[in-house]
């Protein structure tokens, strides 16, 4: 059974910098497409940074110079370095996992980010 497991959540002031990890197991790590999502209270979840099992990253326009993805197939763990948070940041940030040879959709249970002063 797959299961991603984040961590690396929590509070911090506008201007400065978090690290969220997403660990995976039950699956052939490499063979993955990886992403990270966002849901803000009251608002849809949003993707916000992706990245192929041959490393192709892609970004939110919202996120795009301040967040980025990165994974470790060693380690079985994807990466969301985020810097220059904004309060609009806020939200649950999810990581998601989609397993290529069957198209299978695996999510973690969410990590809270929270930017205010």
């Amino acid at each position: 059974q797959v299961q991603l497991v984040e961590s690396g959540g929590g509070l911090v002031q506008p201007g400065g910098s978090l690290r969220l990890s997403c660990a995976a197991s039950g699956t052939i790590f490499s063979w993955n497409d990886m992403a990270w999502y966002r849901q803000a209270p009251g608002k849809q979840r949003e993707l916000v940074a992706s990245i192929t099992s041959g490393g192709s990253t892609n970004y939110a326009g919202s996120v795009k110079g301040r967040f980025t993805i990165s994974k470790d197939n060693a380690k079985n763990t994807v990466y969301l370095q985020m810097n220059s948070l904004k309060p609009e940041d806020t939200a649950v940030y999810f990581c998601n996992a989609v397993y290529i040879p069957t198209n299978g959709n695996y999510w973690g249970q969410g990590t809270q980010v929270t930017v205010s002063s």
